[in-house]
């Protein structure tokens, strides 16, 4: 409980695999998986999920505070529509990322980064003991980017954080210790990350870049 974990690797190196037989969305061809000791299929209610966002369709008639609800599918307690508890939770999980006051604006017309918190939120509603995260910032700009990252590092305090992404040299700044997956998979803590290890990581012809943003402070997730 608590760790911050980045998951690196090459296009191809099985980072979204591995996510997959998490959420039990594969089986193991050898081995087992286990997450707080239960299969995945088991464990499914202690994981939250934020996939890899690519576009969506703007016009999508729904609100921000009913895509953060619909966390709360397989959770709720009601055989139809959401309770108040479920509203409450939802609240709470908006709340958390920034975006209370965006509750009621249609999904289409958010910012990139206020989407992505709207899905970290909806991950949150289900109240999940682990976050997993599938290249949360692949398409906002620096300044979002460490604002996420921000947000992620206060989660942290509460929950397992577990976030894929291809800048092993700005996430070690943040992460605990970082799983480098190239077909076989190697932790190392933030300290020990070398341009060695990344270079053996990625075959070769790679070398690691610390980059530091200043971020003034401003709406979130913008």
């Amino acid at each position: 409980d608590g760790e911050f974990l980045g998951l690196v690797g090459p296009n191809g190196g099985g980072k979204s695999t591995l996510l997959k037989l998490m959420l039990g969305l594969l089986e193991p061809e050898r081995g087992s998986v286990r997450i707080f000791g239960r299969r995945p299929r088991e464990a499914r209610g202690l994981l939250g999920y934020v996939p890899q966002f690519r576009t969506f369709t703007r016009d999508f008639p729904i609100s921000v505070g009913k895509a953060v609800l619909q966390g709360r599918l397989g959770r709720t307690r009601r055989l139809f529509g959401y309770g108040a508890d479920d509203r409450a939770i939802a609240a709470r999980a908006m709340a958390d990322v920034g975006i209370a006051d965006l509750a009621a604006r249609p999904l289409g017309t958010l910012s990139g980064g206020q989407l992505q918190r709207v899905l970290i939120a909806r991950a949150l509603a289900c109240e999940p003991r682990i976050l997993l995260l599938d290249e949360p910032t692949a398409n906002v700009d620096a300044r979002v980017e460490t604002s996420l990252f921000d947000l992620l590092r206060s989660l942290n305090r509460a929950l397992t954080i577990v976030v894929v992404s291809h800048d092993v040299g700005f996430i070690s700044d943040y992460v605990g210790r970082v799983a480098c997956l190239n077909k076989r998979l190697v932790c190392h803590e933030t300290s020990a990350l070398s341009g060695d290890v990344i270079a053996e990581m990625y075959g070769g012809g790679a070398h690691m870049i610390h980059h530091h943003t200043h971020v003034d402070p401003a709406e979130p997730g913008r």
